[in-house]
This record gives structure tokens, sequence and C-alpha cells, in this order.
């Protein structure tokens, strides 16, 4: 029996090709079987099959990739695998660029992963597209996405290749070749079957009809990330980020079970600001982390140098991004996705990456830090191993502090402030050996937190010691695996006179 969702038919938004797409609205996951065997699908609130035949595609198995003629229409239908139980599921705070570099580790530990990223970041591409076109930072939500899809296939790499592509960095080249690549007519396009290459286009051309619409701002091209025109697109077009990145998923080929969540689910811009022990308040995430000071200068995140903060970090919080009263802080609701899953995975994750504008973004809102709390399982901080603007003279001890206070919003609203101790939000950390940054254990166990493991490390180049990922998810599986068998279970007690944390023993 046909289910029961009434879907409509919209046309692509270009105008241009003749693909349609059939979207399905739903408030929940529901896969409804007809009478051909043909399934609807949806998955967070909205579903995508393009309505006329595909050509065969090898980004998918056979198993995962039907056509059927029901209807005098051919659908694209992509299935989702369930989860498997045995895998552990873990929830990770996160930026888009420092943990990327252990994704590809964890998939072989399990793909039942929750991330959680901030959409603050007003660097980059990035940059320009919210300045004329509005909306969230989506830059870090792609990044994730790219490094979490298929590889398993020549057509799965020709979209990772294309999505992954960023333009020149000189103004007219970028222009040049952008418009090469919207036609269709560039080489990326090479190896992407019609109904990917039909469904990727139609939305970048939507993006390029949205700046042409702007007339009155001359958008740069420069040093632009494909992927990143093709998420704002879809994303002004559906009005709707989790639709986005539900299209973005499905078109990369992301298992099902692992989710990419915007830690505020918006169309609207959010800037972030934080203050200063000193008073002063900076707002934007790109002038806290990587400020630049030429108009129109490209954001080089991977800059060597960068001038010192005149004083240390208090906190960061988000500010107005209308109105005049621009240092008017407000209050984002946080993604319900998020909060459910921080509910019920065997492990949290606070991930090494810019402290302040990648990881705290995510951890100041209202709900975080209760849900957080509760929970009885690892909650793992893994240490960065260099300093950089934000944490320069910070130990082991301060990144704590500086978690726990985010969590429970400590220089904030009075009224929404919480008195949580630190081990009620972490109870292990790892470390990488030879990292910059002082591991005070003395420090860390007057915090409650007793669990200090050293992992071994590679040397980047650019970044200098960072975490070997191999090395990393071992240590992080060996963690989930402890607390499983009730060998490790460091949270708080309450009734402990000491009022730190409670083991086995206590």
């Amino acid at each position: 029996m046909r289910s029961q969702l009434q879907p409509y038919n919209q046309r692509t938004p270009c105008g241009a090709c003749s693909v349609q797409l059939r979207v399905l609205t739903s408030p929940e996951i529901a896969i409804k079987n007809d009478r051909d065997g043909m399934a609807d699908s949806c998955f967070g609130g909205v579903v995508l099959v393009p309505i006329r035949k595909p050509h065969a595609s090898p980004i998918s198995s056979p198993s995962r990739l039907k056509a059927s003629s029901h209807s005098r229409k051919r659908f694209l239908f992509i299935s989702m695998a369930a989860p498997n139980p045995s895998h552990p599921s873990l929830l990770v705070f996160s930026g888009g660029t420092a943990f990327n570099g252990v994704v590809e580790e964890l998939k072989k530990l399990t793909t039942r992963v929750a991330h959680v990223l901030p959409v603050s970041d007003d660097g980059g591409s990035t940059a320009e597209i919210v300045r004329v076109l509005g909306g969230p930072a989506v830059g870090d939500i792609r990044s994730r996405c790219l490094r979490l899809s298929d590889e398993s296939t020549a057509e799965a790499l020709a979209v990772k290749r294309l999505l992954g592509h960023r333009l020149p960095i000189d103004a007219l080249q970028a222009k040049s070749e952008w418009y090469e690549i919207v036609e269709g007519n560039h080489s990326l396009w090479k190896g992407v079957s019609l109904p990917y290459r039909e469904t990727i286009l139609a939305f970048l051309i939507y993006f390029q009809n949205q700046i042409l619409r702007r007339s009155s701002e001359s958008f740069c091209f420069s040093n632009g990330s494909i992927g990143n025109f093709f998420f704002a697109g879809a994303r002004i077009f559906f009005q709707s980020l989790d639709a986005a990145i539900f299209l973005f998923s499905r078109v990369s080929d992301i298992p099902s079970e692992s989710l990419v969540l915007p830690v505020v689910s918006t169309n609207d811009r959010l800037t972030l600001g934080c203050e200063l022990w000193d008073g002063t308040i900076i707002r934007g995430q790109n002038e806290i982390s990587h400020p630049t000071y030429r108009f129109m200068e490209p954001i080089n995140k991977g800059c060597s140098y960068v001038q010192t903060l005149p004083s240390r970090i208090k906190r960061v919080f988000y500010m107005s991004s209308e109105g005049r009263n621009l240092l008017h802080e407000v209050f984002p609701i946080v993604n319900p996705i998020a909060l459910e899953q921080l509910g019920k995975v065997d492990c949290i994750v606070y991930a090494m990456g810019s402290l302040f504008t990648s990881v705290c973004p995510s951890l100041v809102l209202l709900g975080i830090g209760e849900s957080i709390s509760t929970r009885s399982c690892p909650k793992v901080l893994l240490l960065n191993g260099s300093h950089d603007r934000e944490t320069a003279g910070l130990s082991a001890s301060c990144f704590v502090t500086a978690i726990t206070d985010a969590l429970n919003r400590t220089y904030g609203d009075p009224d929404n402030c919480l008195k949580n101790l630190p081990s009620e939000y972490i109870n292990a950390l790892l470390v990488p050996k030879d990292g910059q940054i002082p591991v005070d254990v003395q420090s860390l166990a007057a915090q409650g937190i007793f669990r200090v493991i050293t992992v071994d490390t590679i040397h980047d180049s650019k970044v200098g010691v960072i975490f070997d990922p191999k090395s990393l998810i071992e240590a992080l599986a060996d963690l989930i695996k402890e607390y499983s068998q009730s060998a490790f279970g460091a949270v708080n007690c309450h009734d402990c006179p000491k009022d730190q944390t409670r083991t086995g023993d206590c």
C-alpha cells in the first residue's frame, strides 16, 4: 500500500535541467513499501528522488540503488542500511578541520557517529557566501561530509573530487573556472553519471542565480569551494539546512548511521563573539582565531603566525547579526537531534582543534551541559598537540576548565548558569605524546579527572605534533570497551565524601 505521506513534485531550481525532484516531508524516519516493491524513504524530514530514469550508477551497490517504472515515473531509490548495534556509538564535538584527519580511521571502529559542528565559522569562502546570501556558515559541515563520503568506486571518487574542489586564488581565474563548471564543461564532471551530474548541477545553477539576483553585491569566487556553493544552493532552495545536509549526504553516499549535525539548525546567520579577561569584546569567529587586516584578503587558516590576543579568552557567546545593537547577546536553540543523540550514545568526545571557536560554540547552548552531566559514559577530551592563538599558555587543566565553564555557562546570564563539576563533563583525557601543552596531572586530579592516557603521535609540517590516527582510535576503542566491562566508570558521585568521582570501589 502506498505511503500515506503526501508528496509534492517540484522542478529543480535552475529551470535548465529536465530532472525533477520528488520531495517527501515527514517528521520522522520512515520507509514504506508499495505493491511493486518501490520504497519511499524519509530521513531528517526530506527525501529527494529524481523522477526520470537514471543511468546505472556505480556509487551504490545494486542492493542500495533500485529503479522502478511505477505509474509511468522512474525513481532513484537509495535505501538506508540498519546500523550494526555491536559497534559503539559516539557523539563528537568538533570543528571542520582538526578532527578530519582521524575520520577515516574512526570508520574502521564504527560508523555510528554523530558529528556535531558549529555553523558560525565566518572565514574562508564561507565568509563570501554569508556576506552576499546570508544564512549559516556551512564550511565545517561540508568539510566533514566530504571526509565521510564514499570512496569505493570511480564515480564516488569523481563526485568527491568535484565537491571538494577549490577555485583558484586569482579572482578572474576563479570566476572563469566557475563558469566552466556551472556550464557543465569542466573536466571535473568526467566520471560523474547523468543523475548525479544533473542533481549537483541543478543546485550549482540555483546558487549562481541567487548571486545574480543580488546584483548590488559583487561576489568574489576567489578560493571558493564547489561543495560550499552546492550546499548554499540546496539550503536556500529548500529553506532548510537539514535538507541540504541530507541531499549532500545522499549524493556523497555517506553511511546513513553517520550523522552530520549542525549544533543549531537554522537558516539565519550566526555570529560568534568572545569576551577576553581584560573586558575586550571580539566579534566574529575569524577575528577571534585568524584575523585578517586587508579588505578581501584570502583567509589562511594554516598560517604559521597570527598576532596574539591581548588577553586570554574568558567566554564565547552568540551575538546579534542584525539591527543596531550588534553587541547584544542572543541564545540560539540547540538542534534537538543533537540532544537526542547525547542521551543515548556510548561515548562523548570533545575533539582536538580550536578550543574556543570549534568546540565551545557547541557547548554554550542551553541543554548541552544539562544533557552531558546526566550521562554515565566515557566523556573524553582529546588534547591538542600544540597551542594556537586562542590557547596560548594554557595547560591541560585549563582546557578542562574552559570546557566546564562553557557547559556551565559560568560567565553568562546568572539565571542560566550551572554548577556542575569538571568530572561530570570529562572523565578521561587522551594526550598526544611529546605535545606542547603541559599535562598538569595533579591539577587534573583536583578536578576529579584521573584517567590520562598518552597516545602516539606524528609530526605534521604545518601544525606540528598531532595524534597518530590509528593509535588514537585504538585508545578510544579501549576506553569504550573498558567502560562497557565496568572496569572503568568515572562519573560524579554525589554520595562520595570527597565529591569527586565514583569507580567500582567507591
